[in-house]
């Protein structure tokens, strides 16, 4: 007889990460009206944002049409029955304050995020997180640059700093699914009854299958968004990772037909332009690239008519992360002074 699956956790992104698909420009009624369908439908966290978290908003990487403030009050009040309201934040944009601010809008579950190999950087945040009483997550980005050993070890830390969840984000799409299930295999058995996250990009169209791969090694928390709606070639679509879940006899606590009336809230109020994977969106998962980049390295490299693969290319070689956008005119005037 087979043994009965566990329930997992689905992590609704839509209306953070998918902020990066529009520049940030998500009103407040949008975030009502998609909140709202997302939580009847039984989504287990609602997270909300800017796309780079919790005080991110700025000239450098993008400024939010409403403030944190805002964005957390429109969610909080469309929330109903069981859904939570997770934020995100990383530290160098986000603070103790603005966790504060988030939690006195009613936040239930704060992401602290750090790059693969800086889990230490968690560290007073996240204890932060506990004394407000929230529950505290850790995950880790661009986390392809490290092996299944190091990421097992952040994680690891990052349940010592109080991480009440853990786990890794494809922040560049570059994941297939044996590289997916090593990696959570490992960080499972690392952390025992810690529940794991993975948060899938689609560069490669593998998102719903490097979930589903993390799913089968043990993750309990996955990641994803309405028709996809996310930066560059978009994230793991959430109705479609539902639906295979659901096919799976994988116990979600979501009612399918109320997703789907909400993807379609989604794809009429939020989504400019369906996530595609276009050439640039390819090449960025390829090489590694975070799929944020993919706007100012097209522009950046038509200014200068240089080819944006070899720009891509090289942002991969030097392992460029976010917040160090600078690079980008870096690698492009030196690529332009080549020709």
């Amino acid at each position: 007889m087979e043994a009965e699956k566990k329930q997992l956790v689905i992590h609704d992104a839509t209306l953070r990460d998918g902020q990066h698909a529009v520049q940030h420009q998500l009103d407040d009624g949008q975030l009502r009206a998609y909140a709202a369908a997302a939580s009847a439908a039984g989504v287990s966290v609602i997270e909300v944002g800017h796309g780079n978290g919790l005080g991110a908003s700025s000239l450098q990487i993008g400024q939010a049409l409403l403030s944190d403030d805002d964005m957390l009050t429109a969610v909080r009040e469309s929330l109903t029955g069981t859904s939570r309201m997770g934020v995100f934040m990383a530290p160098g944009w986000g603070t103790g304050r603005d966790v504060r601010r988030a939690a006195g809008h009613g936040a239930d579950i704060v992401r602290v995020a750090a790059h693969c190999t800086e889990a230490d950087v968690t560290a007073r945040h996240l204890g932060l997180v506990r004394e407000l009483g929230l529950e505290a997550q850790a995950v880790l980005l661009m986390s392809h640059m490290a092996g299944p050993d190091r990421l097992a070890e952040e994680c690891v830390r990052a349940v010592g700093y109080g991480a009440q969840a853990v786990g890794i984000m494809d922040s560049a799409g570059h994941y297939l699914p044996p590289d997916v299930s090593e990696r959570v295999r490992r960080i499972v058995d690392a952390v025992g009854d810690v529940p794991v996250i993975f948060h899938g990009h689609n560069n490669l169209a593998m998102a719903v299958a490097n979930s589903v791969a993390a799913v089968q090694a043990g993750a309990g928390v996955v990641d994803a968004c309405a028709r996809g709606f996310g930066a560059g070639a978009g994230n793991t679509q959430l109705e479609v990772l539902a639906a295979v879940l659901h096919r799976m006899g994988h116990p979600t606590g979501i009612d399918l037909p109320a997703l789907l009336r909400a993807a379609d809230t989604a794809h009429d109020l939020l989504v400019r332009a369906p996530a595609t994977i276009d050439s640039a969106g390819l090449v960025s998962g390829l090489t590694g690239v975070f799929s944020g980049f993919r706007t100012r390295v097209l522009s950046a490299a038509s200014e200068a008519g240089v080819d944006p693969f070899a720009v891509f290319t090289e942002l991969g070689r030097r392992q460029v992360v976010a917040g160090q956008e600078d690079q980008i005119d870096d690698v492009v005037r030196a690529l332009a002074g080549r020709s």
